[in-house]
C-alpha cells in the first residue's frame, strides 16, 4: 500500500528530499576526494655488481613505498598492525595497483649513494578493501599465476618501462640446491612484446627475486618488482608464468 501524505507534510518532505540530494552529491564526490597527492623520498647506497641505473630504480620504488606508507589513510587503517610483513605487502599492493600519475621530482647521485623523491596520486579509498582481503585470507585478482608465483600487476610508465609486481606463493630459493623438478622454471616471470601487427618482437624470462641483483630467497606472500625496458617497436605485451 502506498502511504498518503497530507499537504501539511509536503514541506517537510521537500526539506528531506533536499537534504538527500545534498547527501547524494557529496557521496558522488567522495571518490574524487579519496584521490590524494602523496610524496616520498629514499636514499640508497649501492654496491657492485648492482649498477647505478638499477640503484636509481630501486631508490624511486622505495620512495613510492614511503609515500604510501606515511599517508594519512594508511596510518589510520594500520595503526594496530604489528605484523611488519603484512604491512609491507599491503603497501606494495597499494603502490602497484592503486597509484596513478607517478612522477620523479628530484634525483641526485653522490659517489655510490643515490637519492630519489617522487610524487603520485593515491587512491586512498582502496586501503580498507585491500587490508580486509589480506587479513581475511581473501585475494586480490592477479594477471596470472601458477603453484609458485602470482603476477599481481603490470603497468607501463611514461618512459616506456614495464613495471611488473609479483608475489611468491611458495618459498623461492635461488641457491641451486633448493629446487626439485620444474619449480625453478615455474618461478620465472615470462614477458612477451608484440608489434602493431601482433608479431612477437621479443620474449624474455626473468627469475622472481625481491631485488634484481640479490635477495635469493622469497618466502610465501613476499612481493617483488621487475622493471623492463619496452622495445621501441613494441606496441603490446603479455606477462605470464609457466603452468
Amino acid at each position: 500500500m502506498t502511504p498518503q501524505l497530507s499537504r501539511s507534510g509536503s514541506g517537510a518532505l521537500l526539506a528531506i528530499a533536499a537534504q538527500c540530494l545534498v547527501f547524494a552529491a557529496t557521496a558522488q564526490a567522495l571518490p574524487e576526494h579519496s584521490r590524494v597527492d602523496v610524496t616520498g623520498d629514499y636514499r640508497y647506497a649501492y654496491h657492485e655488481p648492482e649498477t647505478a641505473s638499477e640503484a636509481r630504480q630501486h631508490a624511486c620504488t622505495e620512495a613510492l613505498y614511503q609515500a604510501i606508507s606515511t599517508s594519512a589513510a594508511v596510518r589510520e587503517q594500520t595503526a594496530s598492525i604489528v605484523d611488519s610483513k603484512l604491512f609491507r605487502n599491503l603497501v606494495h599492493t597499494l603502490a602497484s595497483k592503486h597509484v596513478t600519475d607517478q612522477q620523479i621530482i628530484q634525483q641526485s647521485e653522490t659517489g655510490r649513494t643515490v637519492y630519489c623523491k617522487v610524487k603520485a596520486v593515491f587512491h586512498a579509498d582502496e586501503v580498507e578493501r585491500v587490508l580486509i582481503a589480506q587479513t581475511t585470507g581473501g585475494t586480490e585478482p592477479g594477471l596470472d599465476q601458477n603453484r609458485a608465483l602470482k603476477i599481481v600487476s603490470a603497468r607501463e610508465e611514461a618512459d616506456g618501462t614495464l613495471v611488473i609486481v609479483y608475489q611468491a606463493l611458495k618459498r623461492l630459493d635461488w641457491l641451486g640446491t633448493a629446487y626439485q623438478g620444474s619449480l625453478r622454471e615455474s618461478a620465472d616471470v615470462m614477458v612477451d612484446f608484440y608489434d602493431d601487427q601482433g608479431v612477437l618482437v621479443r620474449s624474455s624470462r626473468h627469475p622472481a627475486r625481491k631485488t634484481a641483483t640479490g635477495d635469493d630467497v622469497m618466502n610465501p606472500g613476499e612481493v617483488g618488482t621487475l622493471r623492463i625496458a619496452k622495445p621501441l617497436n613494441a606496441k603490446t605485451y603479455r606477462v605470464w608464468v609457466v603452468k
